[in-house]
This record gives structure tokens, C-alpha cells and sequence, in this order.
């Protein structure tokens, strides 16, 4: 007898309103009469060999994906289990929203890292709200990892999110537009260097008239992201890595609002909020592919 099964699976392009832009996330949803094991999760992970696929499940027997409100939310990449992820997230959101046709206004997610919401906003737009961490100077542990990722350009200060086991190194604001975005990293080096991080974030304030978007509008701050410790060498955009921006560069901006852009190939903006120990970010999303897998 054939026992075979098929999930609905999407990929979605998040914080872009433009196909083929943004992080893609893929987004897989299991019945409830339908539960996976986590080994067969982290196997369509890797066959989706994408920085992270979703998987929400109903946690209401009467409810569906068209109308339930509260969910719960997990997340893996290509190589194991993360405890955060705000981009999948954000794409979970707007398959629930767009594919599922769910009419309610705010999701709730319940994951490792506590009631996480997603809210219709705007000009097609979601906002997902995240817990905002603090960061604290490090001394000269991570030299080396420092080097390895930021190698002749000149650095400003290194921090650390013990929360989130990311670090952040702020390059000098005479950092120009063309050498923060053509810098390349080693994944096999930085491994070498230290253990027992999720990522490194590397940030440059938006201090110059190059740091633009295509209507002109400015960027308080920029970033690229780095997580080969998670099997992803470097992130499109990372929600997540806002979670540590926000609070960073309200210290020295002096403001709670920003407009952000993640430098990768394929890059991504945000809005960004801060209101009390959370972050609000705000992004668009396309969904590109609609299928089934098979297990």
C-alpha cells in the first residue's frame, strides 16, 4: 500500500516587492493529521537548499491554515535546526495571508523564542515583530574571526549579542559603497577561527549620499551577514541580524525608527521600529513557486 504523502510548499521572496530579490524562504504546510518527524523536516530542508524553510502547524484541531490565529513556527536550514529566523517567518506570514487566503489581521507564532506576530500592513506589505537584543564590547577573543571577515578594512568597533550569539563588526564610516559590497568572505576560514556562534553581522552607517535607495530615499545603516556555523555561508537579508542592528544604532543615531538596506546579491530594505524590548520590522514579499512535495 502506498503511503506516500504531499505538502503544500511555497517559496517565497522576502523583504522585496519584486521577484527574485530578497531572501527566499521555502514554506511547508503539514496538516495536523499529518505530523513530520524532525528528521524528515530537516530533509526537505536540505532538499529546498534554501538559508531556511518554515514549517507552521495548527495547533487547534478545529482550526486550518484559511482561518486559524495562532500557529506554531519552526525553522531549519540546510543543515540543522535555527531558533530564530525573521525573514521565513515574514514569508510563513504572507503565504498564510496571500496563498491561504487567511482574513485575519494579526498571525501569532508560537516558537522557541516566544509569541512572535505578524500584522497586514500597508501597501501589501507585513510587519513581524521580534525580540530586540542588546550587544556589549568584546575584548580581543574574536581577532582572528574579525580579520578573517573584514581583512584590510578599517573596523570601528566589534560587539557582541550574547542572546543571539552573534557578532556585530561596525566598519569606518569612510568605508565606501563599492568595497562594502564586493568584500568577500572565506566560510572555511571563519570556522577555523572561533565555535559557538549563530553568525557575524557586519554594519556601515548610511553616512554618505551613495547609500540610496532607487528613489533616492537614504539608509540609516546598511549590513551583509555571515553564518556558515548554520550551513548558510551568507544570508540574502536577515530579519533575525535587525534584532541586534536596531538596538546597536539607536545608541548612536538617537532615534527608534530606521530604514535599512542588507547588501547581498541579491539584497533587501527594511523598516525597522523599535518599541520596548522588541523590534518591528516591515517588508514586502512574493510568493515565486507553488507546488507539493512528496515524502
Amino acid at each position: 500500500m502506498d503511503k506516500s504523502k504531499f505538502f503544500p510548499i511555497y517559496i517565497v521572496d522576502a523583504f522585496t516587492d519584486h521577484a527574485f530579490n530578497g531572501n527566499p524562504a521555502a514554506v511547508c504546510l503539514i496538516p495536523p493529521a499529518d505530523d513530520v518527524e524532525d528528521d524528515i523536516k530537516q530533509k526537505i530542508a536540505a532538499e529546498m537548499n534554501l538559508s531556511e524553510t518554515a514549517f507552521p502547524k495548527i495547533l487547534k484541531d478545529y482550526d486550518t491554515f484559511q482561518s486559524g490565529k495562532q500557529f506554531s513556527l519552526r525553522w531549519f536550514t540546510p543543515s540543522c535546526e535555527v531558533p530564530l529566523c525573521g525573514h521565513a517567518t515574514l514569508a510563513t506570514a504572507a503565504v498564510l495571508f496571500k496563498e491561504c487566503s487567511n482574513q485575519s489581521q494579526v498571525i501569532e507564532f508560537e516558537t522557541g523564542r516566544g509569541i512572535l506576530k505578524a500584522v497586514k500592513a500597508p501597501n501589501n506589505k507585513i510587519q513581524i515583530d521580534l525580540p530586540a537584543y542588546e550587544s556589549y564590547l568584546v575584548n580581543g577573543k574574536y581577532d582572528k574571526l574579525v580579520k578573517a571577515v573584514a581583512k584590510d578594512l578599517p573596523v570601528n568597533e566589534v560587539v557582541l549579542s550574547s542572546d543571539f550569539k552573534n557578532l556585530l563588526i561596525r566598519l569606518c564610516d569612510t568605508v565606501t559603497r563599492k568595497e562594502f559590497e564586493s568584500f568577500k568572505t572565506n566560510p572555511t576560514e571563519l570556522l577555523a577561527t572561533v565555535d559557538g556562534l549563530i553568525g557575524v553581522i557586519v554594519t556601515l552607517k548610511g553616512s554618505t549620499e551613495e547609500w540610496v535607495d532607487r528613489e533616492g530615499n537614504h539608509y540609516d545603516f546598511v549590513s551583509r551577514y555571515f553564518a556558515p556555523w548554520s550551513g548558510v555561508p551568507e544570508d540574502p537579508v536577515t530579519g533575525s541580524a535587525h534584532n541586534v542592528l536596531a538596538p546597536y544604532w539607536a545608541k548612536y543615531l538617537k532615534k527608534n525608527k530606521f530604514y535599512a538596506r542588507q547588501c547581498s546579491c541579491r539584497g533587501g530594505e527594511l523598516h525597522l521600529e523599535i518599541q520596548d524590548d522588541r523590534v518591528l520590522l516591515t517588508g514586502g514579499a512574493v510568493v515565486v513557486v507553488k507546488g507539493q512535495i512528496h515524502i
